[in-house]
C-alpha cells in the first residue's frame, strides 16, 4: 500500500461574508414575517458570520458545481495542473441536479482537464468525508498517483421563502396558523454555501509541508435509528419515509416536501451519544490515546453542542482539552460537507502546525446518525 498525502488545500466562499441582520434580506421573509426561530437559533448556534450564492435580490450567483470547480482551481499550480488529475471525488448533500451527478458536472467544468476517475458521494455532512475517503483509497491501493477531492454546498437557494410560500398558503386556507414548522424553519438560519478540496498525493510535497493521512474510519447507526435529518421526503407516524416520486406536484408545494427538515429531539438525544460511541470505537481500534492529539477538528452544526460533546467525550475516557480544539464555525458558518475541508484548510495554510503534529478530523451526520473520522500527521 502507498502512503498518501494531502499536498495541497483550497476553498472557495461566494461573494462577501453576510451577518446574522442581513440574512432574511438574502434569504427573504416567509408570509412577510419575520422568523420567530431565528433569534433563539442563532444566540444558541455561535454563528456571526456565513456566505451564501445569492444576491442582495435573492438570484443565484452560482451553481455547486461552480463553487466546487472554484475550489479545485485553488489547488492547481506549475507542478499541478488540471491536466494531472487522475480520480475527481466530490461529495455534497446539495447538487444542482439529480442527474447528471454532482462530479460529472464539476469535471464538465474543469477546463484543461482531461479523462478522469469520478466519484460522487451523496448524504449529508459525511459525504465529503466519503469523498476523500475514496480519494484515498485510490492512491493508497495504487489506483492513482494523485486524486482531487471536495465537500460543498449551496443550500442558500433551498432556503429561501418562496419555496415555502405554497404551504403556508395552504395553511392559510385551512385557517391554520400560517407558521412553519420548526423543524424546517430553524435549519434557514443554521446552513450556509462554500466549498472546500484537497490535493492529494503518493508523495509528500517537495517544498511545503504535507499532511499524511495516517487512517480514516466511518460508523453507521442506521440499523439502530431512523431518520433525523431528510429531504425529498416525508417521515411517516412509523418513522419511515415516503419519497417525493410517491407524491403528487401539488404535494410538492403545499407540503415543501424538497424543503430540509431536522427531528430536534431525536438529534438531541442521539447525535453526542453515538458520536463519542464510535470516536471511542475509532480511537481504540488504532491504539489512539487522546495526549497523542495535537489539533481536534470536530465538525459541529452549533456551538451549542461544543461543551456538551466534550463532556460526552469525557464520559468514554477522551478528554481532550478545549485549547486544543480548532474551530471556524463562527465565521464560515455550517456549510455541511464542506466544513470538514474549510476547518483543514484553514489549519493547514496557517503557521500554527510544526512537523510531527497530529489532526483527528471528526464529522457526525444527523442523516441517520453516521460518523467519519481522520487521523493526519504533519510531514
Amino acid at each position: 500500500m502507498n502512503p498518501v498525502y494531502i499536498t495541497k488545500a483550497s476553498k472557495y466562499l461566494p461573494n462577501t461574508p453576510i451577518d446574522n441582520d442581513q440574512m432574511e434580506a438574502f434569504l427573504g421573509e416567509i408570509n412577510e414575517t419575520a422568523s420567530k426561530a431565528k433569534r433563539i437559533v442563532l444566540r444558541n448556534n455561535g454563528i456571526t458570520t456565513r456566505y451564501y450564492a445569492l444576491d442582495t435580490q435573492g438570484n443565484p450567483t452560482h451553481t455547486n458545481a461552480d463553487l466546487t470547480c472554484l475550489a479545485i482551481k485553488g489547488l492547481l499550480d506549475t507542478h499541478f495542473k488540471a491536466a494531472d488529475i487522475q480520480v475527481l471525488s466530490c461529495g455534497t448533500s446539495t447538487p444542482d441536479c439529480l442527474l447528471p451527478s454532482h462530479a460529472a458536472m464539476v469535471h464538465g467544468l474543469l477546463k484543461g482537464s482531461g479523462a478522469v476517475e469520478l466519484n460522487s458521494s451523496a448524504g449529508v455532512c459525511n459525504s465529503g468525508m466519503n469523498a476523500l475517503k475514496f480519494a484515498y483509497l485510490s492512491v493508497k491501493s495504487g489506483n492513482s498517483t494523485n486524486a482531487v477531492c471536495t465537500g460543498s454546498e449551496r443550500v442558500s437557494s433551498w432556503l429561501r421563502a418562496n419555496k415555502y410560500e405554497n404551504e403556508i398558503q395552504s395553511l392559510t386556507l385551512l385557517q391554520e396558523q400560517p407558521i412553519l414548522a420548526f423543524k424546517k424553519d430553524f435549519l434557514r438560519f443554521m446552513l450556509s454555501d462554500g466549498a472546500g478540496a484537497l490535493r492529494l498525493e503518493s508523495k509528500p510535497h517537495p517544498t511545503d509541508r504535507s499532511l499524511q493521512i495516517l487512517w480514516m474510519e466511518a460508523h453507521s447507526y442506521a440499523h439502530q435509528l431512523e431518520a433525523c435529518m431528510y429531504a425529498g421526503c416525508e417521515k411517516q407516524s412509523d418513522g419511515s419515509l415516503k419519497a417525493w416520486s410517491d407524491y403528487s406536484p401539488a404535494q410538492w408545494l403545499e407540503q415543501s416536501i424538497f424543503s430540509i427538515k431536522q427531528d430536534v429531539k431525536l438529534l438531541n438525544e442521539n447525535i453526542l451519544v453515538k458520536g463519542a460511541e464510535s470516536m471511542q470505537t475509532a480511537l481504540n481500534k488504532h491504539a489512539l490515546s487522546p495526549d497523542e492529539i495535537t489539533y481536534f477538528l470536530p465538525h459541529i452544526s452549533s456551538l451549542y453542542f461544543k461543551d456538551r460533546l466534550y463532556e460526552e467525550l469525557k464520559k468514554v475516557g477522551i478528554d481532550i482539552p478545549l485549547e486544543r480544539w480548532f474551530l471556524n464555525l463562527p465565521q464560515v458558518g455550517n456549510v455541511g460537507s464542506a466544513s470538514p475541508y474549510l476547518m483543514l484548510e484553514e489549519l493547514f495554510n496557517s503557521q500554527k502546525l510544526q512537523k510531527g503534529d497530529t489532526l483527528l478530523l471528526s464529522v457526525p451526520e444527523s442523516g441517520r446518525f453516521s460518523y467519519s473520522y481522520a487521523l493526519l500527521k504533519v510531514v
